[in-house]
């Protein structure tokens, strides 16, 4: 199993970042993706990454944080280069949920990310909230390029589905979908291409049932995999071996 997505740099995952790891491998999990919000959340990063082999890192800014923490393509690239362990640029993206007082920041933002992933070959991690239109008229700009796109913890439209599948999109599936009223995500994900699915717990962040009302970690990565598994009317294994080469595909490693 892979966790595509998870902050350990994120408490409580990281002052028990040594049992987190230790239970992550005791349930059969080959590797980490621990993913950056600001310039402070990276620092931590490069200490994680260090922590263990199956651990691998990324660079970016959240939305929420691209007010004061917007950076230019060239910085982007140079953080992004600290080690061959981190392989992702994000997580970045448009997140309207709150207010729209940083549309112009966010955008700006998402777009100095995704020219960072062009020079760099590397793929995009993507948050999408509240603002589907604006996030695929920005990645649409870059449909005829090599960019790497990844829907983090996509709880988008069907028809947002089929939009990004025409930009070689992949997806993630967290937690959320075990949830009983999500059903129209599922829905969503028995559409989507197997090939373009990977999974993630977003921890400590969207527990899966039945752990709902925990801190979530990476550990409990196998509740969603059932329920994708489910889903897809794969066995548990299939979509292991499925979702694991997906995202080493996606990540060239």
């Amino acid at each position: 199993m892979i966790d595509s997505h998870c902050h350990l740099d994120v408490e409580p995952l990281y002052k028990n970042i040594n049992d987190v790891i230790s239970r992550s491998k005791d349930v059969g999990i080959s590797k980490l993706l621990t993913i950056c919000t600001n310039l402070e959340s990276f620092e931590n990063i490069k200490k994680i990454i260090n922590l263990d082999p199956i651990i691998y890192g990324t660079f970016g800014i959240h939305p929420h944080d691209a007010d004061q923490n917007l950076i230019s393509k060239s910085v982007i690239i140079e953080k992004s280069k600290y080690s061959k362990k981190i392989i992702g640029i994000g997580e970045t993206g448009l997140d309207f949920y709150y207010n729209n007082s940083d549309k112009k920041n966010q955008i700006q933002s998402f777009v100095n990310h995704i020219e960072a992933c062009l020079d760099t070959n590397l793929p995009i991690i993507v948050h999408s909230r509240n603002a589907e239109v604006e996030t695929f008229d920005v990645l649409n700009n870059y449909k005829n390029t090599n960019l790497k796109v990844l829907m983090h913890c996509f709880t988008g439209s069907l028809e947002f589905a089929k939009k990004l599948l025409n930009l070689n999109s992949f997806f993630s599936a967290s937690g959320i979908i075990t949830f009983k009223n999500s059903s129209e995500l599922r829905n969503t994900f028995s559409f989507i291409p197997i090939e373009k699915i990977i999974v993630e717990t977003d921890s400590p962040f969207l527990a899966p049932i039945p752990m709902r009302g925990k801190k979530n970690e990476p550990s409990f990565i196998k509740f969603t995999l059932e329920k994708l598994a489910e889903v897809k009317g794969k066995s548990f294994f299939d979509m292991d071996k499925i979702t694991s080469d997906n995202f080493n595909n996606l990540f060239s490693l």
